[in-house]
């Protein structure tokens, strides 16, 4: 018996464990000497923006530039909300600079406490959390509260030229990359003036040379502003240069709300009727220390939206004020339910009420708590209970005031309570009784994993294939469905035929999701549908049948990105050690040519099917996610087959040539492509 160093050579073994000691010792001590205090680095200013511009404005892409238009609005708007100005001027130059300008108090330019070097505007803009929304005196309510804003564009624009007018003197000073290019200068007396205006271009060092605003989103935002404060007027004007002819975004407009998000509200529903007969829509001030303005509407065809913000900022993806006004607007219908006899109302949930509903809900409140510096969603329990108590009483009087169409809303909300949950119940029966059904020998493997989230759905050809799929598949994502030869051509076959087809309804109820019209994402029980046939003419012609019922019956999962086809190899070319697999004569000889050119025998196997493939083959060369290739199915759209020179239905009709009833196609085709053809495998 020949010792080894764990059961016989423990002296040598200790002394080797000295030795890598001593070794990871020295390691770890060159290591700390060479991490010293020279390796701390301090960011000053703004050189922190510069350097990680996703912590301030979210990125560096297209949305993170027009960040910067919204910041520099938000700080104009703040004035406006706390009564100060009555007007902003918004322009886009045509080499990218905007200027943001507004009849507001003017940042202050005397000198600042703490700096006594420096203007309180040179401080704002050049300093990380300077402003005057922190102690609540200057503003009560604001959409700027980190003071990080108008000191992020300074920091993140080549050009930034501020102008103050403040009590009847103006004053300028110019900024490039966050540092001053000079000091706060007077530059004379002015009458009938007063406020801020900044002029910034972004820096190409950030964004890159090619990025632009794009007119119709700034545009889009000037809009949403001014219906934010009833009565402000916002001056947009763009050159003309930027703006394409026949485009919707218009050269110059003065945008006035008078009604505020009412008028919105108004404008978005147009002419479409709606279940109530005027919207839900009211003002409540908070006890001076903010307000609540909502208006909604819900139109018949359930085409509808959620806008929501906070002092003016929009928040994209809601939160409490959006959670407070689910909850009002459900508990009053509730209610509303209960009080006309009607005890399905209890039925009614938040999903049920808001999608289809035409909302815009803006919050005004001191200090809110963003989560994140672009603010995109508002983290404040308390915001919830404000508005949800608001609002609910206002709710319970407006659907009293108008029984006929509340009692329509109501009953609507009903049948979509009850369509939803008769959905559920139908994905869970649909998913319970497939697993049920098609447990027999030769059908439905299934997965183990509950949801359809990263699962997978293998069709194979015949019960010897099915059976080394199940061998080399990962049972909680991938599921094996075996049919049995050739499935039925549904492009030559009668309805009726079709619905008797035992392979089809196998197929259709274990996928759980309907065909046709009656087709629903939502219920389709795997991620992936993948067809895996053998690689050979067989293969093909079973591949092309499912692909065409997948096509006449199920376009819709297939537009949704689910169906893919499985690659196979066909052959194995093993010399030595080494091992390829090839997907077809062509490329066979390819690796032949490429791979083994040297000397020595190269030993060629033919796969004869699927089913004769070892399972640890199968799983390494055609099943197991990280080594696979699979090729996604689409339709081509009809600008894909316009630029290739098809006219419309190109598809339908080659689908129609070549699996349909007529023969004659078939036999067309084939003539026309037949000089192509440089060898047949029969």
């Amino acid at each position: 018996m020949n010792a080894t160093p764990d059961l016989f050579n423990r002296k040598n073994q200790a002394k080797s464990k000295r030795g890598e000691t001593m070794t990871g010792r020295r390691k770890a001590k060159s290591a700390e000497e060479s991490y010293t205090a020279k390796d701390i680095e301090v960011l000053e200013g703004l050189e922190p923006v510069r350097r990680r511009p996703g912590m301030y404005i979210g990125g560096t892409d297209e949305r993170a530039l027009h960040h910067l238009v919204a910041e520099a609005l938000d700080n104009a708007m703040d004035e406006v909300v706390a009564g100060h100005a009555s007007w902003i001027e918004l322009e886009l130059a045509a080499d990218g600079a905007v200027t943001v300008c507004d009849n507001g108090r003017g940042i202050p330019v005397d000198p600042h406490p703490k700096f006594k070097t420096k203007s309180a505007l040179e401080v704002i803009v050049t300093t990380l959390h300077a402003g005057g929304k922190f102690g609540g005196k200057a503003y009560g309510t604001s959409g700027g509260l980190h003071g990080v804003g108008i000191s992020v564009v300074n920091a993140l624009s080549d050009v930034f030229e501020i102008e103050v007018a403040r009590d009847r003197v103006l004053w300028k000073q110019s900024y490039s990359r966050g540092k001053a290019k000079g000091k706060l200068k007077q530059a004379g007396k002015v009458s009938n003036r007063r406020g801020t205006t900044v002029r910034f271009h972004p820096d190409p060092q950030i964004f890159g040379p090619k990025l632009r605003f794009q007119p119709a989103r700034v545009y889009r935002m000037a809009r949403s502003k001014a219906y934010l404060s009833g009565g402000v007027e916002i001056r947009w004007s763009c050159d003309k240069s930027l703006v394409p002819e026949g485009s919707e975004t218009p050269q110059s407009e003065t945008i006035c709300f008078p009604g505020g998000i009412r008028d919105f509200l108004d404008e978005a529903i147009g002419k479409r009727p709606t279940y109530m007969m005027d919207p839900f829509a009211g003002s409540v001030s908070l006890n001076g220390d903010g307000r609540i303005e909502w208006a909604i509407a819900w139109p018949g065809d359930e085409d509808g939206f959620i806008n929501s913000y906070v002092n003016t900022v929009p928040t994209p993806e809601g939160g409490s004020h959006e959670q407070g006004l689910r909850a009002a607007l459900t508990k009053g219908l509730r209610s509303y339910g209960e009080l006309i006899g009607n005890k399905k109302a209890s039925m009614i949930s938040g999903d049920d009420v808001v999608e289809g509903a035409a909302i815009v809900l803006s919050l005004f409140v001191h200090n809110p708590e963003f989560q994140g510096q672009t603010k995109e969603r508002l983290g404040m329990p308390s915001a919830a209970r404000l508005v949800e108590n608001t609002i609910k009483d206002h709710f319970d009087h407006y659907l009293s005031a108008d029984p006929a169409p509340a009692r329509r809303l109501t009953e609507r909300l009903i049948e979509k309570a009850e369509d939803r949950k008769r959905r559920k119940a139908q994905k869970e029966l649909d998913r319970k009784s497939a697993t049920r059904k098609l447990r027999l020998p030769g059908k439905l493997a299934d997965c183990s994993r509950q949801t359809a989230e990263g699962t997978e759905i293998f069709l194979v050809e015949g019960d010897s294939a099915g059976g080394s799929a199940k061998q080399a598949r990962m049972r909680e994502i991938q599921a094996i469905l075996p049919l049995r030869g050739k499935i039925l051509n549904v492009a030559s076959a009668t309805a009726e035929k079709q619905s008797q087809n035992q392979e089809l309804r196998d197929l259709v109820q274990a996928l759980g999701c309907g065909t046709g019209a009656a087709y629903e994402e939502d219920r389709l029980r795997y991620e992936r549908v993948i067809i895996m046939t053998d690689a050979d003419v067989d293969g093909a012609h079973i591949a092309s049948l499912l692909l065409t019922f997948f096509y006449k019956d199920l376009p819709e999962l297939i537009e949704g990105g689910h169906l893919y086809l499985a690659m196979p190899p066909l052959y194995r070319l093993a010399k030595g050690a080494s091992v390829i697999y090839a997907r077809d004569d062509a490329h066979k000889d390819e690796i032949m040519k490429k791979q083994f050119k040297g000397g020595g025998k190269v030993e060629v196997s033919r796969f004869k099917g699927l089913g004769e493939m070892p399972s640890a083959q199968l799983k390494s060369t055609t099943m197991d996610p990280s080594k696979r290739t699979l090729m996604r199915v689409v339709i081509p759209s009809d600008a894909d087959e316009t630029a290739a020179g098809n006219k419309k239905g190109h598809t339908m009709r080659t689908v129609e040539a070549l699996m349909g009833r007529k023969p004659e196609l078939r036999l067309a085709f084939i003539q026309e492509r037949a000089q192509f053809v440089d060898e047949l495998d029969v």
